[in-house]
């Protein structure tokens, strides 16, 4: 397991430089190293999948304790990313996203903090954590894509680094992914929302109450987000601090609410 760990590791090391070397390179380099690139992510990808199986499937149940959400959604995030760059300019992501994931990958391995759920779980349950890993991702992606455009706005009325400006797709390109892309996260967390009522009996509960309300606090500011981009023709920065907003809020309803209970409550 750790010589695989390794080797993921390595590969995340290796796609970031070659993908350094496409972004800001020579147009001859960067077609040499597309390729190349793409099959070393890949490599890292699968690795690290099946790393995340080893460490989450167990024969009492299944383990998901912190650092194996972090991985677990570090993965999913990269894999999304990667594959929807075969066909959108979303490349650049991946310059933040490899680097991520091969941390997560070491905090999987290194930090012990299981927290089992039984295999007897129903399959609605296991619907509702599977679309709130898929919402959180996706949203995840979009708050990445609104810190990039926010850069490149920012580089703009700065009239700096045009080297790095050059190689970004164009500001109208960058936002009407981000809209996209929040589109289909608001979709699914829409669905998680409704299947947690549907097949959690309580979700008001103490442990739960937190992060229901934090959730649904997200889910209306991805609304409020999407009502004002096609009613008010909101644009630019507007559109970006809602989409953080909203991940903010989405990012402490799951991940915060996870780490204080299962970290640092466990250790004092």
């Amino acid at each position: 397991m750790i010589i695989q760990t390794i080797a993921a590791v390595i590969s995340y090391i290796i796609c970031t430089c070659l993908l350094g070397i496409k972004i800001f390179g020579s147009s001859s380099v960067s077609k040499k190293t597309r390729i190349v690139s793409l099959i070393i992510g890949f490599t890292g990808i699968i690795l690290h999948g099946h790393l995340l199986y080893q460490s989450i499937v167990l024969d009492s149940g299944f383990d998901f304790g912190f650092f194996n959400a972090v991985s677990l959604i570090s993965w999913l995030v990269t894999s999304i990313v990667l594959i929807t760059s075969l066909f959108r300019p979303l490349e650049n992501l991946l310059l933040i996203l490899f680097p991520i994931a091969g941390s997560a990958i070491l905090l999987e391995l290194f930090v012990l903090d299981g927290r089992l759920l039984s295999e007897s779980l129903s399959i609605g349950l296991r619907i509702h954590i599977l679309l709130s890993i898929c919402a959180y991702s996706l949203l995840m992606i979009s708050a990445i894509q609104a810190l990039m455009l926010a850069l490149q706005e920012k580089l703009i009325k700065e009239k700096r680094a045009f080297i790095v400006m050059s190689k970004l797709p164009p500001l109208q390109i960058m936002e009407a992914l981000l809209i996209q892309i929040i589109i289909i996260g608001f979709f699914m967390l829409s669905l998680s929302l409704v299947s947690g009522t549907m097949f959690i009996d309580d979700i008001f509960r103490q442990h739960l109450a937190h992060k229901t309300i934090l959730s649904i606090m997200a889910w209306f500011i991805y609304a409020t987000l999407l009502w004002g981009r096609w009613s008010a023709g909101w644009r630019g920065k507007k559109i970006i601090r809602w989409a953080l907003g909203g991940f903010t809020a989405l990012l402490l309803a799951y991940l915060g609410s996870k780490f204080v209970l299962e970290v640092i409550l466990q250790r004092l």
